[in-house]
């Protein structure tokens, strides 16, 4: 089965059927219904290496994330790939687990697919391993670090927004050590992430203490350790802000086992909303960052790049901001008994 037997069925030339394969916009949508309709029922496979060779594209996007295991990952996958799926693109995953030389594998693996352009959705991976697809003018899309060049796309976070409003959210509960566990201190994100709650704390005049920052490594594990720091201070802090959501359900999970109650005598909130968040006891209190938006503005960016005849000069940027999402995991700080006081009088 090829395309002139499709083309003998379907009562067109072999022409026409390759460009309704390929999708060319100029093809008579009467025409390329009836192609397709013949492919439906032959149960008819287009080679697409062959399709690629005719039409100089793949229709492949390549996606890099940090880790498939953290659940933040796998529901922005889920939403590029269906995105993806609607404009009849494939997309080729790699999960990095912050290894430079696997990110150097999968860079060439993607280079040898001819990929049409990479979302790079790492939050901290190394720019310069990534030489290889700029030079090659591939597009690309990151988060938060994308350099002003043709063909470069950044998705740009509003921390401040969210933690903002989850400081002045505390603040309001009469909160007046608040803690804040960071993440790893070299990823870029995590130190603005750090930044934006010191600047919230000074914004309303609450004291930062110094002993109440602890840097953690967005993982439940290390939740679990940092609030073992915490716990062991006199006085402790009442109330703690996680760098993300993994790391505020490993607080929870060591309160348990240090018969710490939560919302009772510690407030937590996280960052990311994760979909597991939704379902800890009590509910999480979290800043959400959508994953669902960061996967629809990172397809919208490659795909406008590839669309475009000439790439912007200084590449293209995109907001996204966050929003605090209250559930039950904060409550009024522990000693006040004359209820919250509301976030305008802050």
């Amino acid at each position: 089965m090829d395309i002139r037997e499709i083309a003998k069925r379907a009562k067109v030339s072999t022409a026409t059927v390759s460009r309704a394969i390929n999708r060319v916009p100029t093809v008579n949508p009467n025409l390329a219904k009836r192609v397709w309709k013949i492919i439906e029922e032959l149960d008819y496979y287009p080679n697409t290496q062959a399709r690629a060779l005719v039409s100089g594209k793949t229709r492949i996007f390549g996606l890099i994330v940090s880790e498939i295991t953290n659940p933040f990952f796998p529901e922005i996958v889920q939403s590029f790939e269906d995105i993806a799926v609607q404009h009849n693109y494939e997309i080729l995953l790699t999960s990095t687990i912050h290894d430079p030389k696997r990110m150097e594998i999968s860079v060439r693996r993607m280079i040898e697919r001819r990929v049409e352009g990479v979302a790079v959705l790492t939050f901290g991976m190394e720019e310069s391993l990534l030489e290889g697809l700029r030079f090659r003018k591939v597009p690309l899309v990151f988060v938060d670090v994308a350099p002003h060049s043709p063909r470069m796309s950044n998705i740009r976070i509003n921390y401040l927004q969210g933690i903002r409003q989850a400081v002045q959210h505390l603040a309001a509960l009469r909160h007046t050590r608040i803690a804040f566990v960071t993440g790893p201190l070299q990823l870029r994100s995590a130190l603005v992430r750090k930044e934006a709650f010191q600047e919230s704390m000074q914004e309303i005049g609450l004291e930062i203490f110094p002993q109440l920052i602890v840097e953690g490594d967005h993982t439940m594990e290390g939740g679990m350790k940092a609030l073992i720091k915490l716990a062991a201070l006199d006085p402790r802090p009442t109330a703690i802000l996680c760098s993300n959501d993994m790391t505020a359900i490993g607080v929870m999970r060591e309160a348990y086992d240090c018969g710490i109650s939560i919302p009772e005598e510690l407030s937590v909130v996280g960052f990311d909303d994760i979909r597991l968040s939704e379902f800890m006891i009590p509910p999480l209190t979290t800043i959400r960052m959508s994953q669902t938006e960061i996967a629809r503005l990172a397809f919208r960016a490659l795909k406008n790049e590839v669309d475009r005849e000439e790439p912007a000069a200084e590449g293209t940027e995109y907001l996204l901001d966050t929003n605090l999402l209250l559930r039950k995991s904060t409550a009024l700080a522990p000693g006040n008994s004359h209820g919250a006081i509301s976030s305008r009088e802050i």
